[in-house]
């Protein structure tokens, strides 16, 4: 994993300082909320119905145990003991107060971590692959480069105040396991007549108006990525709507120029940027890559059969782990999903005990996954067994990976000034509901994403079962979606119909299962069910 160097390090410590001091104007009354607010959103602090909420960066994923450990204890010492994973691989600490949040950052700047630009019309977290660096289907290790866009992006003048907030992502496998025709760029490396280079795809995205990125370059050499990437970024910051934030995002811009256009004007100024050289020199993206070498796996051995006997571990083995690059290894997925639970949530004592876990069992490591899980990425097969005991003990071996109660759940109306509904107590009904009565089984994969505005930080447009929470004339109310899919078959759910009550919507999540669990066929997966025969026999069943 990346370490920081002392350019790295005197950043976040100037930083530090610079809230600090603002942080106090604000409380001395030196400053008016209206001045205060684009300062506290720079560095990840929203105010929020009850409390400031605080974002932390945890770049593509990756954390160390050291991080995590220093994660739990601000959750400890600065909110309620708990903190939220979210949908784009970061933390979020829901209880803060103004007066220790110039404190916390000089916590994570002491671990090599901050909150800078995880808000605010900038260059977000740069997210990736959960499984990279572990996976046996990538054709490499894609972080080093999403290392070298966060390095680029950070305190990037020209791109400190773009028409709306821009999120990038990085694969590099045919499977996307991080929905990344769904970014404002989403960039897949690729291996091409034996040489490697990028695919880009431009404009993807959800909230109101949500669109699947089209692909604008299907290859760039990898000594190009940046340049092309701020040829991207120039082109929407010269073009993109100030006007209307509704229409400020680069999918609205990409859509309304037409896919080639848009690309044709990125290329003009892709090789003006050549021109000027503005490409970081290849030393440094070796000297990048440099952190992200293998760790030093044991050869494989007959240690390394996994023991079936004990029948619920058997099951949290067949759904809860990857298959790993390296012979006797695999990742191992840590639910923050119990049932009834809250998705994405975290006690500081289960974030102490995945540290140590990380630290005892994966090489000192840990991801978040975009499904507000967390991953092990390196576990060797013969110490499985006891990693899971640690973890059952502990609330945290629910064996759902994409199951019905694997749920992507934003905060929602209980924490959210912009939710118009609840998630939460909805996600819990919900994964109660498929727990009695024992369907989560025969269901197999089904993903299912709640919002609770149409802001979509829950990702609903992307579910195979999507609920989206709206405001009906006072009362709460939830509509719900089918057909959606964020991996590399990528498709935006459709509105069944009218909505329904927060009671109402579980049983309709229910009759829309059964439905699908009586037209399947051998081997049909939930979306390949929908997708076959379509929305009518499930509006059919759901409103007669």
């Amino acid at each position: 994993m990346y370490l920081y160097d002392q350019y790295d390090q005197a950043m976040v410590d100037a930083r530090v300082a610079e809230f600090r001091d603002q942080a106090q104007r604000r409380l001395d009354g030196k400053l008016s909320e209206d001045q205060f607010k684009p300062l506290r959103l720079m560095n990840g602090l929203y105010l929020q119905l009850h409390a400031y909420m605080l974002r932390v960066a945890i770049p593509y994923g990756t954390l160390s145990s050291r991080q995590m450990h220093a994660l739990a204890d601000i959750a400890d010492k600065y909110d309620r003991g708990y903190g939220h994973f979210t949908t784009r691989q970061n933390i979020q600490y829901n209880w803060i107060k103004l007066e220790e949040a110039a404190d916390i950052l000089a916590d994570l700047a002491k671990v090599e971590m901050h909150a800078i630009q995880t808000s605010g019309n900038c260059i977000r977290n740069i997210s990736s692959d959960h499984f990279a660096g572990a996976a046996a289907d990538e054709v490499t290790d894609p972080r080093p480069y999403a290392e070298l866009l966060r390095q680029w992006s950070s305190f990037h003048p020209e791109f400190a105040y773009l028409p709306r907030k821009f999120k990038i992502c990085v694969i590099a496998s045919d499977r996307d396991r991080a929905a990344m025709k769904l970014h404002d760029i989403g960039i897949q490396i690729v291996e091409k007549d034996g040489e490697m280079g990028a695919a880009f795809y431009v404009g993807g995205g959800m909230g109101r108006t949500p669109m699947i990125a089209p692909c604008i370059k299907d290859f760039v050499p990898l000594d190009r990525l940046v340049s092309y990437a701020e040829a991207c970024l120039r082109v929407y910051n010269r073009y993109g709507r100030r006007d209307n934030k509704y229409k400020a995002r680069i999918k609205i811009l990409v859509h309304e120029m037409g896919a080639d256009a848009y690309a044709k004007e990125v290329d003009e100024e892709f090789a003006h940027l050549l021109d000027q050289g503005v490409e970081p020199p290849f030393a440094e993206l070796e000297r990048i890559r440099t952190f992200f070498e293998d760790p030093a796996f044991a050869a494989a051995g007959a240690d390394d059969e996994i023991d079936r006997s004990d029948p619920d571990f058997a099951l949290w083995v067949d759904r809860n782990t990857h298959a790993h690059k390296a012979d006797g290894y695999v990742s191992a997925v840590v639910s923050l999903k119990p049932v009834g639970g809250i998705p994405g949530d975290a006690t500081a004592e289960q974030m102490h005990l995945m540290a140590d876990l990380a630290r005892d069992y994966s090489f000192d490591e840990l991801r978040v996954m975009h499904t507000q899980n967390i991953v092990l990425p390196h576990v060797r097969k013969s110490d499985l067994h006891k990693l899971w005991t640690a973890l059952d003990e502990a609330g945290l071996g629910t064996p759902n990976l994409d199951r019905i109660g694997d749920i992507i759940a934003c905060p929602g109306l209980d924490y959210c000034s912009l939710a118009n509904a609840r998630s939460i107590p909805l996600a819990q009904k919900i994964s109660q509901r498929f727990a009695d009565n024992g369907k989560e089984e025969t269901l197999g994969e089904l993903k299912l994403k709640i919002s609770g505005c149409i802001n979509a930080c829950g990702h609903h447009h992307a579910g195979h079962i999507g609920i989206l929470g709206v405001d009906r004339k006072g009362t709460e109310n939830y509509q719900l979606l089918l057909g959606g899919s964020e991996a590399e078959d990528t498709s935006l759910a459709k509105i069944t119909g009218p909505g329904f009550t927060e009671d109402g919507v579980v049983d309709a999540i229910e009759t829309v299962s059964d439905l699908y669990l009586s037209s399947r066929v051998e081997g049909e997966r939930f979306i390949d069910t929908y997708r076959r025969i379509g929305m009518t026999p499930f509006k059919e069943a759901l409103y007669g």
